[in-house]
């Protein structure tokens, strides 16, 4: 991690999703850049821990148990944000329903999906993203301004098969803020999201990566290396800091390469006639 810094000293930030991944490695690096964070998820162990190690640092930050399914506990999140540090100025929609996701879980194809998966999924990637939205911007307009990341996803902009209702909701997320960075302006609110390619979370991710076939064929989709959570985290950080004030309603991938490559056939120059 690069040393700590004050890039945003000032801020009130939340954070979905934070107790581990991406979210954790967000919350952690606005922390070391003076940020005062709101960390949410709903194990209450893990989420300690992140303010834990937010406070021990130096940092200010608070764990609030958070089931973004549940809109009460949204509006309760944001609250927490104003009522212990003031103000809301960053909100980090971080947060996705990866257990409903992948082979023998929810999301399937649309033929074969169940309408209780689709609601699942898009309660928690899509609705509850809204939800926050919802609540924190009037904060972050009685704050004079302030900044939303959201983070999607490669499959917002590729097809993905078996994800179809994940896939949906994150090219969703990408339009909404879009509309949102318009809608709010006016309020010196910028909306920008994030693109993210394969991020290795956790240790079962980097032993998945082991397998030949499904390690070769995600290694192969990348131009540079699989991604890390601070990967992302950096991306976020130079978003929602001063230094991002003339970007906003942008869709930046931060995916190794991931959508910039056209899948091409294992061809030859002679199968097409340039040998």
């Amino acid at each position: 991690m690069p040393p700590a810094g004050n890039r945003l000293e000032g801020h009130v930030a939340i954070v979905t999703g934070s107790t581990r991944g991406i979210g954790r490695a967000t919350a952690l690096r606005f922390a070391a850049e003076g940020a005062a964070v709101i960390v949410t998820g709903r194990s209450e162990g893990e989420g300690r821990e992140v303010e834990r190690q937010i406070r021990e640092a130096g940092g200010a930050g608070t764990y609030v148990r958070t089931d973004l399914a549940n809109e009460d506990d949204v509006i309760a999140m944001v609250r927490a944000a104003v009522d212990g540090y003031g103000k809301l100025t960053t909100l980090v929609n971080n947060a996705a329903p990866t257990e409903l996701m992948g082979p023998g879980r929810l999301d399937r194809r649309v033929t074969e999906l169940e309408n209780e998966a689709w609601d699942s999924i898009m309660l928690v990637a899509l609705k509850a993203v809204v939800w926050a939205c919802k609540y924190s911007i009037p904060e972050m307009a009685n704050a004079g301004g302030g900044a939303i990341v959201n983070i999607s996803s490669a499959a917002s902009m590729l097809g993905t098969p078996g994800l179809d209702t994940y896939t949906a909701a994150k090219g969703a997320l990408n339009t909404l803020t879009r509309s949102m960075a318009v809608e709010y302006a006016a309020d010196n609110i910028r909306s920008n999201c994030i693109v993210s390619g394969m991020v290795l979370t956790s240790e079962g991710a980097f032993k998945m990566m082991e397998d030949p076939v499904i390690g070769g064929a995600t290694k192969a989709m990348h131009l540079t290396r699989l991604g890390l959570p601070e990967d992302i985290a950096n991306a976020a950080l130079f978003l929602a800091s001063d230094e991002a004030a003339f970007i906003t309603g942008s869709v930046i991938p931060v995916d190794g390469g991931v959508t910039a490559r056209m899948p091409v056939p294992d061809i030859s120059a002679a199968d097409i006639g340039l040998d």
